[in-house]
């Protein structure tokens, strides 16, 4: 019988891939509903294809225009964050996949764990804000919590549902497009350049993430709520070939690793499947014979201090990681349009961090004011320097 679906961020790059595995295996999943932002165009061909039952939108004005695009099959249109809760809680929906940027995947997620729904996470924000919250929500609830990140979900399949014996995790990063530069080059480097990853096609917010390296910090702190492990507990090393996506290593110094092509199709149909494996017409099986070398540095923290900056965040607990998340998500946004330069981003999200105060065992309102006041904060840094 096809698993019912229901996929919040079908126009990103996750969601599309999603839609595309769903495609290649349609005997096995049934596509409930579809929750976009603004690219309505997109969502209006998603819904022609999947003819889901519900959607959501962004306001009225896209609800409006998809009405306009949409000839025939119209499914029923929902607005909002209203929409995204509505269709993580719905009754007939097995899977929800959460692969919205930023924080707006916190309530939904909560609401889908509340609804006793399996979830496909794919938006770290969510538990770096909120960890707190979503874990002990989802253990009371009995939920499983799959990973898609690419990190994560090695992780998991190397951990089998077992911590036992446990002494690391290691997650591994390609390094970004500025692995080998030097300190000036990349503050003057273009955005263009700064966008251009070596491995992986993303969307641009997680590409310069991956370029200042707090796409790996925040991933730490993901990892520690995912896998239940304290931060001294979590290494990252740079891994230039992307191939072995993250390992484990027991008490006896054994290590596992994931290893395929730099591909989300695979983690992404892994989520959908679990606990089963079924083949992956979308990924090229990696040939080892082929692959001349696999190499792992240390990362170098004076060139990329946001991952240090990430480690100390994830210690300090309570709102900090929220305002962290937040704060760097308006920095990445001002470089990308051009009001910073590069390191900005670390200098924004530091200045930001170190004038919070922070709340220890935050709610969900204090996670979602700190993160609003950190947007205010960093806005205005923003237009200082500008």
């Amino acid at each position: 019988m096809a698993k019912n679906i229901s996929i919040l961020g079908s126009t990103g790059s996750i969601g599309q891939q999603t839609l595309e595995v769903i495609k290649t295996l349609p005997n096995h999943f049934k596509v409930i509903s579809l929750a976009a932002g603004k690219n309505i165009q997109l969502l209006s061909w998603q819904i022609e294809e999947f003819k889901p039952e519900y959607v959501s939108v962004y306001s009225e004005k896209e609800a409006d225009e998809l009405k306009n695009m949409l000839n025939g099959y119209l499914p029923e249109i929902l607005i909002g964050s209203e929409g995204l809760k509505y269709i993580a809680g719905q009754d007939n929906s097995e899977l929800i996949i959460i692969a919205v940027v930023g924080i707006t995947g916190l309530v939904p997620t909560i609401e889908a764990i509340k609804a006793k729904k399996t979830i496909a996470l794919a938006n770290k924000e969510t538990l770096v804000a909120g960890g707190n919250l979503v874990i002990p929500e989802a253990k009371k609830n009995n939920v499983k919590i799959l990973p898609i990140d690419s990190e994560h979900s090695a992780i998991f399949q190397c951990l089998s549902n077992s911590n036992k014996s446990l002494n690391k995790i290691i997650i591994t990063a390609s390094g970004g497009p500025f692995r080998t530069w030097d300190k000036d080059s990349i503050n003057t480097a273009s955005i263009e350049q700064a966008l251009t990853h070596p491995n992986w096609n993303m969307g641009p917010k997680v590409t310069i993430d991956s370029a200042t390296l707090m796409n790996k910090g925040l991933e730490i702190i993901e990892a520690r709520w995912l896998f239940d492990i304290d931060y001294c507990n979590i290494d990252v090393l740079i891994h230039p070939q992307s191939i072995v996506h993250s390992m484990i290593e027991f008490i006896d110094g054994s290590i596992l690793a994931q290893l395929s092509t730099p591909t989300m199709h695979l983690p992404i149909q892994y989520a959908l499947t679990y606990p089963d494996r079924l083949e992956c017409s979308l990924v090229e099986p990696l040939n080892l014979s082929k692959i001349k070398k696999l190499e792992f540095y240390p990362p170098d923290l004076e060139k990329f201090p946001c991952l240090n900056l990430a480690y100390k965040v994830g210690n300090m607990q309570g709102t900090y990681p929220a305002v962290l998340n937040a704060a760097n998500e308006v920095a990445v946004n001002a470089y990308i349009n051009g009001k910073i330069n590069f390191y900005d981003i670390y200098n924004c999200v530091n200045s930001c961090i170190n004038n919070h105060q922070s709340i220890l065992n935050p709610t969900l309102e204090d996670i979602l004011n700190a993160d609003n006041w950190a947007r205010i904060y960093v806005n205005k840094e923003i237009t200082i320097k500008g």
